[in-house]
């Protein structure tokens, strides 16, 4: 990317998070330091800090930020645990947030440096695990496909910003083209932020691979018109069923794969499978802002008084999915 600008996506620096700006791209690159509790919540909640993985990573810097402060602002332990929660809180659906900041709060009795030494380690992971996961993940796909170089569909944002290192579905792409395997790319730019458009856009150009983007609702007729050989997706949350949250107009594809006959495949570390939720009927969805929808970019779209149906995620049914790889695995649903 002159792989150097996502290098630190986020990082701890001076006792603050230091993070990109992601409501900025493509336009700027801007980098945002968050020094309270306060901070980065609204910056989660905006979706400045976003993709599942990095939303862990988030978390975990968060306990640690949260702990400085205490120590600054004098707070007592209920205090600090309920900051803590907040964090945990800010985004319901990925389940990479609460089960990072969990892991890095159980550290707190053993103090700030501790804390943080068990943040760090958690950035550090995701980014080998990102490493691990593409490459599993485009051995699979060659295999599935049998033909080449492929057509990949993919939706949202999945690379470096969305999940450190190479990312997850963007990681798989980014390794069939060091393995001469990858034709081009068509990537959706994906409502309601167009993370698609102003993300993976970017990420692609970055690193110089071909592409083209698609309307949201252009995806499952350019699959059933042979424009793709698979499809590859990240995931927020993977229930124990093998039901998978992902950004909305996910299950769309997942119904064209199908009916196409390509593979649907879900890149996804393994700290984004919950086996404390048994399917997608479990995992919460969440219900954004209508100004996303009824305006862009500040400017109205739609009648005053518009109501919307602002749907972060939907739900991919097991039955739909190929495959879902992790670092580890192929799990067949």
């Amino acid at each position: 990317m002159g792989n150097h600008v996502l290098d630190d996506v986020i990082g701890w620096r001076d006792g603050h998070i230091i993070a990109i700006d992601q409501t900025a791209l493509p336009h700027q690159l801007s980098i945002i330091r968050l020094s309270t509790v306060d901070e980065l919540v609204d910056a989660i909640v905006r979706l400045v800090v976003r993709g599942a993985p990095l939303l862990g990573v988030a978390g975990a810097l968060g306990v640690a930020l949260a702990v400085r402060q205490a120590e600054r602002e004098g707070w007592d332990a209920s205090r600090l645990d309920a900051e803590v929660q907040r964090i945990a809180d800010a985004r319901p659906t990925a389940v990479n947030l609460r089960r990072e900041v969990l892991a890095v709060a159980a550290v707190i009795p053993d103090g700030a440096a501790a804390v943080e030494a068990a943040a760090r380690a958690v950035h550090d992971t995701a980014v080998k695990v990102s490493k691990r996961l593409s490459e599993r993940g485009a051995a699979l796909l060659v295999q599935e496909c049998r033909t080449g170089p492929l057509k990949v569909h993919t939706h949202c944002n999945t690379g470096a910003l969305a999940c450190l290192g190479w990312g997850t579905a963007l990681g798989v792409i980014r390794a069939l083209r060091d393995q001469g395997a990858l034709a081009h790319v068509i990537a959706d730019e994906t409502r309601p932020l167009l993370q698609g458009s102003r993300l993976t856009a970017w990420e692609l150009a970055q690193l110089g691979i071909e592409h083209y983007l698609a309307a949201d609702g252009a995806g499952p007729f350019l699959i059933a018109r042979g424009q793709a050989d698979a499809v590859v997706v990240g995931a927020d949350r993977v229930a124990a069923n093998g039901d998978v949250a992902n950004k909305i107009g996910t299950y769309s594809l997942a119904l064209a794969a199908r009916r196409a006959g390509i593979p649907f495949v879900v890149a996804a570390p393994e700290s984004t499978i919950d086996a404390q939720t048994p399917s997608g009927a479990s995992i919460p969805l969440e219900l954004r802002a209508d100004e996303e929808v009824t305006s862009f970019q500040g400017v109205r779209a739609a009648p005053e008084g518009t109501r919307a149906l602002n749907y972060a995620f939907d739900i991919t049914p097991a039955d739909l999915v190929t495959a879902i790889v992790t670092e580890d695995r192929v799990i067949r649903p």
